[in-house]
This record gives C-alpha cells, structure tokens and sequence, in this order.
C-alpha cells in the first residue's frame, strides 16, 4: 500500500502543474522542434508541452534529477488530456465570456506579479493580444477539465473516524512537523494624503498637459515627468489592453478617446492621470499616460505616527483596552473584530512564519504572548505606507502534529488524501476505456504511477 502522505503530495503536484498557467509558448528561449509524443483519445501530447513546463520547473530552480521530472510532467499532461477527453465526452459547456473573464483575472494576477504590462510582454517579447490569442484555447480546455475534475471529488467527504484511522496510518516518523504558528492583532492608521499635497500633484499635471496641448510632444512629456516608471521610458506607451486590466476610472477615460486626443486629468487610487489614444484595436486599446503620484508627505507621516503614539499610551496604560482602540482609531477593516488579523491565504487568524513579513516576524519572535510592541511604520500596500502597533495573541510551539492540537490540519490531510484516491481510481477506469498510445520511445520508458496503455 502506498504512504498516504507520498500519495496526498502526489496529487497535490500533480493538480497544481495542470491547472496553473501556462504561458511559456512562444518566450524566446530556443525553437524546441515539435512532434508529438502521445495521443489520448483525440488529443495529441506535444514534446513541446513537455519541454515548456521543464523549462518553467528549471526557471524556479529545480536543476536535479531531470529525466524524473520530465517523467513526471509527461504524466500530469497525459492525465489533464484524459480529463479534456472527458469533457468532450460529457458535451462539457464553458462559454466565451468564462473563458474571457478567467483569461483577464490570470492576466492582472502576472501583470501584479511581474509589476507592469510592460515587463509582462517584454518577458514573453510578444504583446498582451499575442499572449491573449495564444492563451484563449489552453485556458478553455483547462476549465473544461477543471469541471470534470471537480465532478470526480465534488461528494468526498470525511468522517471524524476515517480522519482517525487516517492518523493511526501515519508511520511515526512521517507524522507533520507543525511550525510556530501566530496568531496577533494590530490597530493601523494609515497618514491621509492632505488636500495641499493632492492640489500640487494636479496643479504639476495641469501644467503639463497645458504644454502638450500647447505643442510639445505627449511623449516628451511622459519620458521626462511621469511618475510611472514601467511606462515612462516608453513614452508612456501603456501597450494594448482590454477592459477589467486597468484602473476603472482609467478604463473609462481611455475607451471614451478619440485616436491622438488628449483626456481630461483623470484620478486613481494611484494618482492623476491624462492619457492619449494611439489606436483602438476590436475590444483592445492602446494609450500613453503620463501619472503624477498623490504623496503623502513627511508632515503627515509624522502626524500619524504623533497620533498612534497617543493611541499607544491608551492602551498600554489600561486607560482603553485594545478593542476599543481598534474599533475607534484603526483604519483596516479588522477594527470591526476587535483588531484581530486575518490571513488571507486561509481565511483563518492564524499565521505560519512564512505568511508573515520578515519585519513582523521577526518582532513577534521576540514578544511575550499578550504583549504590545510599540509603533512601527510599514508597506501595507503597494505604494501605501502606513504605521500599526501589534499585540502578540498566541504562539505555538513546534511539534508533530497530533489529533487534540491540531485535528483541522490532520482532517485537512485525510480528505486530501481521500480525494487523491477518487481521482487514482478514476484515472485507472478512464485510462482501461480511452484510446491512448505513447509514440516517444524515450517517454515510454519512464516509471508511471498509472497504466497508461
């Protein structure tokens, strides 16, 4: 029988390569020469699907056992053809307006990762249309498998005797490791942009586009005083993009231009704006901008800080307790729950030190349970400073993971695992029934978990 753990990893791998995004085609890393190299039912397995998520897994790092892991990846793409099969099969629907909004939400995800459209498309050297029209079909076919995927373990539950049994199963020395885990709250104020500074940024803006309407080169312009610096020294070519991308005041700007207008100034949560349309393409735009940020300045960073010093001394003095303070004083919404944080990775208010900043952490690491550390700035967001005092709520120790500590986690586990086993058993029926062949001598030789042919 196989180790439970091993087989909950495996079908945790394996989902994440399938249903991930892959954008690699077409990024200037060599010509792969293509064939194919499988076929399930009637979709055919490229050697260049292979060898792009290879190239993705040495791109985060991975460098050893290369063979395996092509291995491996050719498993997961012969599992994600077998479910596409089925979704063909099954008559599965997903509409082109699915497919667009699943499409754009991926994108802004990059964009925000990768910091700007710009770098997006000079790291796939292709424009976000290019990268659009070459992810519309993969997309489509993922969330046809997705639906079949979910089908397979949409009514797989656990009771708390199989979560038991599933703990027993655990050989002792492959029981999880639990790490420190924190829970803390915090009342945060965040410095206001103060009306003079909002009025100096579109006073400067308004100065600008005086001058590009009265002749000088938009341009020029952008290059020289926006405050966008993925755009500025394109001149503030912004590259074509769709709607849901942008800023939607900007969005609303943009698609209202005629070609070369110049646009009114426009505010965001980023700043002031004006924009100037250099084509319009079907449903895709492409504009220049040029961004005068709102800053707060140092008057009003130390405003707040002179404020969360008194709110502070509140609460350390016993004159408010942190509750109150939170519910009056902090501008997060966690005010409404007495300041207590949430993670948004789970939902839950409880922390693994890597979901914690390394400068929150780090103070945690150093504090009593129920203790209070003093005011501290911070980068809330991009762009947006602002200053939190912290109080320590709970810290555990590491330790194996047991039922009466930490049964979410074991339950979590188990049903996991009973999932993975749905879809191991699904693959083996659908695999017996569906027309597969393996034409790649080498792929043939590799250690599958599942009888492919």
């Amino acid at each position: 029988m196989k180790n439970l753990l091993s087989t909950v990893r495996t079908a945790g791998i394996l989902l994440v390569f399938i249903f991930s995004f892959i954008a690699f085609q077409g990024h200037s890393q060599g010509k792969i020469i293509d064939k194919v190299v499988a076929i399930v039912g009637g979709n055919e397995v490229l050697y260049s699907d292979v060898e792009n998520q290879y190239m993705q897994y040495l791109m985060q790092g991975y460098t050893t056992n290369g063979r395996a892991i092509r291995c491996e990846i050719f498993e997961q793409i012969l599992f994600a053809k077998l479910l596409l099969n089925q979704a063909q099969l099954d008559s599965v629907d997903v509409s082109d307006e699915q497919v667009e909004g699943e499409l754009d939400r991926r994108l802004r995800y990059f964009i925000s990762q990768i910091g700007s459209q710009e770098k997006l498309e000079q790291y796939y050297n292709k424009s976000i249309l290019e990268i659009k029209n070459d992810l519309r079909s993969t997309i489509h076919d993922q969330m046809m498998s997705e639906q079949v995927k979910n089908n397979i373990t949409k009514d797989v539950t656990i009771t708390p005797s199989e979560v038991r049994e599933f703990y027993k199963s655990i050989p002792k020395d492959s029981v999880p490791l639990i790490s420190s885990e924190y829970q803390y709250s915090s009342i945060i104020i965040v410095p206001k942009v103060r009306k003079e500074e909002k009025e100096y940024a579109r006073k400067k803006l308004e100065g600008i586009r005086k001058r590009i309407l009265d002749g000088e080169s938009f341009e020029s312009m952008a290059r020289i005083y926006s405050e966008d610096p993925g755009s500025a020294m394109k001149g503030g070519e912004l590259g074509e993009f769709s709607r849901g991308v942008m800023y939607p005041e900007f969005e609303a700007a943009a698609f209202a231009l005629q070609p070369n207008e110049v646009s009114n100034i426009i505010e965001t949560e980023a700043g002031y704006h004006i924009l100037k349309l250099i084509k319009r393409k079907g449903d895709f735009i492409n504009v220049r901008h040029i961004l005068i940020k709102t800053k707060v300045s140092p008057l009003s960073l130390q405003l707040a800080m002179d404020k969360m010093d008194s709110v502070y001394q509140l609460v350390s003095s016993g004159v408010m307790t942190f509750e109150s303070a939170a519910l009056r004083f902090s501008d997060d919404d966690s005010k409404f729950s007495g300041g207590v944080a949430i993670n948004p990775k789970s939902g839950s208010n409880v922390f693994a030190p890597e979901d914690i900043d390394k400068e929150l952490f780090f103070k945690l690491e150093k504090m009593n349970v129920g203790e209070l550390a003093k005011p501290s700035m911070y980068d809330k967001d991009r762009d947006v400073k602002a200053i939190r005092i912290v109080r320590l709520d709970k810290r555990t120790e590491p330790h194996r993971a047991t039922l009466e500590k930490d049964y979410d986690k074991i339950q979590n586990l188990a049903l996991e695992n009973k999932k993975s086993e749905a879809i191991s058993n699904w693959i083996q029926e659908k695999s017996k029934k569906t027309y597969i062949i393996i034409l790649d001598d080498d792929l043939k030789k590799c250690k599958f978990n599942y009888k492919w042919e």
